[in-house]
């Protein structure tokens, strides 16, 4: 396998990994041969992703369910109806019933996990009072509506189904709507459905892609609109949620997965190596080992080239890790932590002998993951912080999705007489500052005598 090993030791972070986070970021363009091939079939020119999901959006604003479906059967090969666009409620029951007790059995204790967590972080209402008649509340209210993206093309994710969802229900959010293609692997996948029909989901629409993110943030006949959409997909997905927010909130413009692995001489290749390919499997997904201990990167590699023969996506994982992969040498942990901090990678899996401590140096990174046993797959399953989090790089001011972005806050202002009068003057000198006399009016004529 050609896995590019890259010297950081004389040259910047930038040069390290610039041109590599460029391609991942939704500004690269990373679409496959099949995909373009599409835009042409579909199209009948060689739109970029951001026109084709512009012109997909305004199609879809301007000729509602129509456009939807239209856009669904030209896309995914499928014909939706208008009576079939709804999974219906026999449906998710039938699937429930069917289901396998165990992975029933799991998809209740990780519900538990999660509601646990996100329900100890929520946030709750502040309030504070002062002695001058002042009354002050910060007022937390979840959404009433929001819509969750499920990814279904080259595998069927009852995961994210649980990590967007159990957020939304721990913050109170009474209404979720769920969009997923019409495949096998999506809105008629059974799994799928029996975990909807597991967590309370009643709403299951088979449509994805843009035209199911623009739909959901417009509303169209028999999809009512939301007020936030949440949830991963592919670039067209995260380039359909920047073209909307605004009309709708978005938890974020997602590029691929990514997992930086942080290790020291002690580490084992071997877990290093299956923490690499874990995500290097996504296709795309970049997987970058950073260490100071060379022959530890050269053990890896070997590590790498021997495990990849048992994976099942073994030719995407490859076809990954060659061009997205990077085993990048440093000079010490300073410059490791630095370089991480320059990264500020979705996964960071730290594999040292103390992680806690040295977690502690990193301060970008969107969740992180101490010790040799800690994979990244307890994050994607089962810990319960959500697995929806921040990619290329904007883990530097971003945060993975959580029920507080579930909730509005809105503050609640209440004075008395006395209390107004005790602040009416600093009011009047800003007021007379700014030149807005109303404004000094609305107090002045509450306090006269």
């Amino acid at each position: 396998m050609n896995i590019t090993t890259v010297d950081a030791t004389q040259i910047s972070a930038e040069e390290v990994l610039g041109p590599l986070r460029a391609k991942l970021s939704p500004e690269g363009d990373v679409v496959s041969p099949r995909g373009r091939a599409k835009t042409m079939e579909v199209f009948g020119q060689p739109l970029t992703p951001r026109q084709v999901v512009e012109k997909i959006c305004r199609d879809v604003r301007q000729g509602g369910r129509a456009a939807v479906l239209d856009y669904t059967h030209k896309l995914d090969g499928v014909v939706v109806t208008p009576d079939s666009m709804r999974v219906p409620a026999s449906r998710l029951a039938e699937a429930h019933a069917a289901a396998d007790p165990d992975f029933l059995a799991t998809i209740r204790h990780v519900r538990a996990n999660i509601l646990e967590f996100q329900k100890a972080i929520l946030h709750t209402d502040v309030v504070v009072h002062r002695d001058d008649g002042v009354s002050l509340q910060q007022r937390y209210i979840p959404l009433r509506r929001v819509g969750l993206c499920v990814p279904g093309g080259a595998a069927a994710y009852p995961s994210t189904v649980l990590m967007t969802a159990v957020p939304a229900q721990a913050a109170g959010v009474q209404q979720l709507a769920l969009v997923a293609p019409p495949t096998p692997f999506g809105a008629d996948n059974p799994d799928v459905l029996a975990t909807c029909q597991e967590l309370g989901i009643t709403e299951v629409y088979r449509v994805g892609g843009a035209q199911a993110v623009a739909a959901l943030a417009h509303g169209i006949e028999g999809l009512p609109r939301v007020d936030k959409i949440v949830g991963p997909g592919n670039l067209f997905v995260a380039l359909a949620k920047r073209a909307v927010y605004g009309t709708v909130d978005i938890d974020s413009i997602a590029g691929p997965s990514e997992v930086v692995v942080l290790a020291d001489e002690n580490a084992d290749p071997t877990f290093v190596a299956a923490e690499l390919l874990a995500q290097a499997e996504h296709s795309p997904g970049a997987s970058i080992l950073v260490s100071w201990n060379r022959p530890l990167l050269e053990r890896t590699r070997a590590e790498l080239d021997r495990q990849v023969a048992r994976l099942s996506r073994q030719e995407l994982t490859v076809q990954s890790l060659e061009q997205f992969g990077r085993l990048v040498l440093v000079r010490d942990q300073a410059q490791a932590c630095a370089l991480i901090d320059a990264i500020a990678p979705e996964h960071l899996h730290v594999a040292v002998d103390a992680p806690a401590e040295l977690a502690m140096h990193i301060h970008h990174a969107g969740a992180m993951f101490l010790g040799a046993y800690t994979p990244v797959a307890v994050g994607d399953y089962v810990a319960g912080p959500s697995h929806v989090l921040p990619t290329s790089g904007t883990a530097r001011w971003a945060s993975g999705l959580s029920a507080n972005d579930f909730l509005r806050s809105a503050s609640m202002i209440h004075y008395t007489r006395d209390g107004l009068a005790r602040v009416a003057d600093d009011v009047r000198r800003l007021a007379d500052k700014e030149g807005l006399t109303a404004h000094r009016a609305s107090v002045d004529v509450r306090l006269r005598s």
